[in-house]
C-alpha cells in the first residue's frame, strides 16, 4: 500500500505536511530565519524514531500485564560535527520499578523491531524527482531523478 503525503506553504519559513486527517507543522528556528512556531523538521526524525520505540516499550509490558508507570523512553544523541550527522544515536529504555529481570532481553529485542529504526538501518531506496509540468517542459512532462541526474521522461 503506497503512502502520500504533501505540503503546504504557511508564510516564513513554515512548511505544513498533510497525510490523512492529519497536518503535521513544521518551521525554522528563529536562529535558522524562522519564528520557532513549530519544531523543525529534522526533530521529527528523531520524535518519530522515539515514538515508535515508547510504542513497542508500551506494547511490550502491556501484553504481559507488567505495569508500565515509571517506564521511560529516552534519546539520546550526539553530533559528529566531521560527518555533519548525529551519531551515536542512543536509546534508553528504563524498565518500570519491579520489571521482571527475565524479560530483559525480550525487551531489547521488542523495542528493536520499532518500523522506523529498521527503515534507517535497512536503508531504503529512495527516488527524487523534480517534475515539470508539460507546458514549461516544452511539450511532454519531465522528470529529473535527483541522485543519479539522469532524466527520464514520463
Amino acid at each position: 500500500m503506497a503512502r502520500e503525503m504533501r505540503v503546504s506553504f504557511s508564510g516564513g519559513k513554515r512548511v505544513d505536511v498533510h497525510f490523512g486527517e492529519f497536518t503535521v507543522p513544521t518551521d525554522q528556528s528563529v536562529r535558522h530565519g524562522g519564528d520557532g512556531s513549530a519544531p523543525e523538521p529534522f526533530d521529527y526524525f528523531f520524535v518519530s524514531l522515539l515514538a515508535c520505540v515508547g510504542i513497542y516499550a508500551l506494547e511490550f509490558c502491556r501484553t504481559r500485564e507488567i505495569p508500565t508507570e515509571g517506564l521511560d523512553v529516552i534519546l539520546q544523541a550526539e553530533r559528529n560535527r566531521e560527518r555533519r550527522l548525529y551519531s551515536p544515536i542512543r536509546i534508553i529504555v528504563r524498565a518500570p520499578h519491579g520489571f521482571p529481570q527475565k524479560y530483559r532481553d525480550a525487551l531489547l529485542r521488542a523495542v528493536n523491531l520499532c518500523a522506523v529504526k529498521r527503515h534507517i538501518v535497512e536503508q531504503p531506496e529512495f527516488d527524487v524527482r523534480v517534475e515539470m509540468d508539460s507546458e514549461e517542459a516544452g511539450g511532454g512532462a519531465e522528470a529529473f531523478a535527483a541522485d543519479t541526474g539522469m532524466k527520464t521522461e514520463n
